[in-house]
């Protein structure tokens, strides 16, 4: 993959620059604040963005902004965020684009260094990738809506396995139910949430906007 990093610690940055490009993918850009993220990512097109969400000159959100705006100009640019906070005001924004190929990592919950790698593969293929906690904070920091409430608490358990990124099989195994039981609960909470078959909408991303819809 080709990569640009955004990060404003230079031990941090340089650390992922060496882990990546001996994992074999190139590192066309490091850079340290959210201007020079956008330049990075307009000159060298990445297959997928490392974006740090608190840079300067604030150090408060200038990176998940900045990321927010990139995938606005530019359809199909993908981001992981890769942070030590999760940022609630501008998460939702960022899923609300229903394009996936972002993730939204938490650094000190990455026990794996291959986890890292598949999930920014994941999102560099399209897919939407967060952690646990990123959900259960988004969740609490939003209402939910009268849809949901039709959901079972096990629809529920599998929505939420959805928004984390995982795949139905993924989820089976989790559940330790079959693929089809999986494909079932899928398919009905896609009924509820009145969520028709559509070839323009991804379904799957919808689903997960209105679990975290305000």
């Amino acid at each position: 993959m080709r990569i640009v990093i955004a990060e404003d610690s230079t031990i941090l940055r340089q650390g992922l620059v060496e882990l990546l490009t001996f994992r074999g993918h190139e590192v066309v850009a490091a850079v340290k604040d959210a201007e020079a993220l956008r330049a990075a990512v307009e000159g060298h097109t990445p297959d997928v963005s490392i974006v740090d969400i608190r840079m300067p000159p604030t150090h408060t959100d200038e990176g998940l902004r900045a990321a927010i705006a990139l995938r606005r100009e530019l359809p199909g640019c993908a981001v992981l965020l890769f942070s030590q906070y999760v940022e609630t005001k501008y998460a939702a924004q960022l899923l609300a684009d229903r394009a996936g190929g972002v993730g939204y990592l938490l650094k000190d919950r990455v026990a794996e260094v291959s986890d890292f790698l598949d999930a920014l593969r994941r999102v560099s293929d399209g897919e939407t990738v967060l952690d646990p906690e990123v959900v259960s904070q988004l969740f609490s920091a939003t209402r939910r809506t009268d849809a949901l409430g039709g959901l079972t608490p096990r629809e529920r358990e599998v929505l939420g396995l959805m928004a984390e990124g995982r795949s139905n099989s993924a989820i089976a195994a989790k559940l330790f139910l079959s693929a089809g039981s999986v494909e079932k609960y899928v398919t009905s909470i896609f009924g509820k949430l009145g969520l028709p078959p559509s070839e323009g909408d991804n379904r799957r991303v919808l689903a997960v906007l209105r679990y975290l819809e305000t």
